[in-house]
């Protein structure tokens, strides 16, 4: 399993999509008990082609293994949804799910 777990639905025009990071999302308070840097996912991107669907920046608040949800119009079944994230460490992590 990749870093990252994609479900889109295709439903009246619109797609559903539930997302699932595989991150630490380690705090600066939990990074310093740790002792280790804290770390965690900072920005997301989703394309449909060229097309951004979904941007967003995220900062310390999520919980370990984040999940989030989104709708958008402008995708049909079959189309590829490509989600990419990057943390605070600089890593970044693309994957892609075709649209049900």
């Amino acid at each position: 399993m990749g870093n990252m777990k994609i479900k889109a639905k295709e439903k009246n025009g619109v797609v559903s999509v539930k997302c699932m990071a595989k991150h630490e999302m380690l705090t600066y308070d939990q990074a310093k008990k740790k002792g280790k840097e804290a770390n965690f996912i900072t920005h997301i991107t989703a394309k449909v082609g060229d097309k951004v669907v979904f941007d967003v920046s995220t900062s310390q608040f999520w919980s370990k293994n984040p999940q989030w949800k989104f709708k958008f119009k402008g995708a049909k079944k079959g189309d590829e949804l490509t989600i990419t994230w990057t943390d605070l460490s600089g890593k970044t992590v693309t994957e892609s799910k075709k649209i049900k």
